[in-house]
């Protein structure tokens, strides 16, 4: 009996997403520039015509993770400039940062790559489309700090240090994790809060 129209799409769908994982994987080991569709294809257990029936090459396929990374960021930065309770804010921040990080399904590597591609402008134009999403994303949590210490909730100090700070030690978590793997011990929420809230416990 032939696939209905859904289950097709059911179908490129999943080819889709194991394409796009397989390639944060191996984006995340060797690097844009080196890596290759047969690289990825081998990864994801398909062949290479698999992957060029859903990407013409690597850019596009790369351009899609970036439109996911830019859609995250822009989310993320949306959520904290919302009113509410400062603390609460960041509090549910980085607790979805770390669910995520110990689900160990590429999270880490997709924010490696992204990183990366920012810094090196791997491939060219990265810089140019997410490092001004990143610096938003900041100025979002740096005036979240800012309210948070008027209304008595953080540690006396420049927000934007605060920030640069916490992003860091963010950034810090996300390399052990890859690096590590099963003996990276991650810390709780209420310990990377410290650095804002001063709490000894």
């Amino acid at each position: 009996m032939p696939r209905s129209s859904e289950q097709n799409e059911a179908l490129r769908s999943a080819t889709r997403s194991a394409i796009e994982t397989a390639a944060v994987q191996v984006f995340a080991r060797r690097g844009f520039a080196a890596a290759s569709i047969r690289q990825i294809a081998d990864q994801a257990g398909i062949s290479t015509g698999s992957i060029y029936r859903h990407y013409s090459g690597k850019e596009e396929l790369f351009e899609e993770l970036l439109a996911q990374a830019s859609h995250g960021i822009e989310g993320a930065a949306t959520r904290l400039s919302e009113e509410g309770d400062p603390k609460g804010m960041i509090l549910a921040f980085t607790e979805a940062y770390l669910v995520a990080l110990a689900a160990d399904d590429g999270a880490a590597e997709f924010s490696t790559v992204m990183e990366h591609g920012i810094t090196t402008d791997t491939p060219l134009g990265t810089a140019e489309r997410l490092a001004p999403m990143q610096q938003t994303l900041w100025r979002a949590f740096s005036a979240l700090v800012r309210r948070g210490q008027s209304e008595g909730q953080f540690v006396d100090g420049d927000p934007d240090q605060l920030t640069a700070c916490y992003f860091a030690m963010i950034s810090g978590l996300t390399t052990m994790r890859i690096t590590m793997r099963d003996r990276f011990s991650e810390p709780d929420t209420a310990m990377i809060l410290r650095i804002l809230t001063g709490e000894t416990r």
